[in-house]
Parts: C-alpha cells; structure tokens; sequence
C-alpha cells in the first residue's frame, strides 16, 4: 500500500509563494501520474495540475497555468507543486494524488491514491 503525505502548505500574503510537496512511501511507488487538485470552502475538488512520472508531461488548469509549476524527483518518489504570484481565491485544500496506468490525467476518478492534503491560505 502507498501512502500520500502532502506538505508545505501555510498562510502567505497575495503575491507571494509556496512549495508543496507530495511524498510518497510504502510499497514501490510506481504511478503512472501524479496530480494535484484543491478544494475550497463550499465548492467541489477541482483538478490543477498533473505530472507524467515516466516521460515528465504537464498538465495544467487554466486558472493556474504560468502560475504554478510541477515537477517530481522519482528517486525521492516526491512531487512538488511550485506556486507563485498567489491570489486570495487560491485559499483551499491541496491534494496530492496518483493514477495508475492507462488512467488519463486530469480527471479526478482516475487517481486512486491520495494524501489528506494541506491547508494554502492567501491573504490580501
């Protein structure tokens, strides 16, 4: 069994950035993605980002594209979400989570392993 621990998350100012990070431990860790998604207070998970964990391939939400950057080191079986130019209403939960094989990115039900997510809080 994997296990997801998100870390890095915290309380910043408008304008200013963070670094998630996404370990992951237990068995061999052997996605074939890993992606990251938020929730905000009273509205659904919504999918921001996501890394091929073979060939490095991104994939990026709209609303965070040019902003955020998304990387792994699979030898540290680590994934890293970089964020910059923060804006209030990127306050949410982060998730981290991996999809398996032949599982396109980007869609939630795809992943099947995800951390309990930290908490991004951006203040004006």
């Amino acid at each position: 069994q994997v296990q997801l621990v998100e870390s890095g998350g915290g309380l910043v100012q408008a304008g200013g950035s963070l670094r998630l990070s996404c370990l992951a431990s237990g068995r061999t860790f052997n996605p074939y993605g890993v992606g990251w998604f938020r929730q905000a207070p009273g509205k659904e998970r919504e999918f921001i980002a996501d890394i091929n964990w073979i060939i490095g391939k991104t994939l990026y939400a709209d609303s965070v594209k040019d902003r955020f950057t998304v990387s792994k080191d699979n030898a540290n079986n680590t994934a890293y979400l970089q964020m910059n130019s923060l804006k209030p209403e990127d306050t949410a939960v982060y998730f981290c989570a991996s999809r398996p094989q032949y599982y396109s990115s980007g869609i939630m039900s795809n992943y099947d392993t995800w951390g309990q997510g930290t908490q991004v809080t951006v203040s004006s």
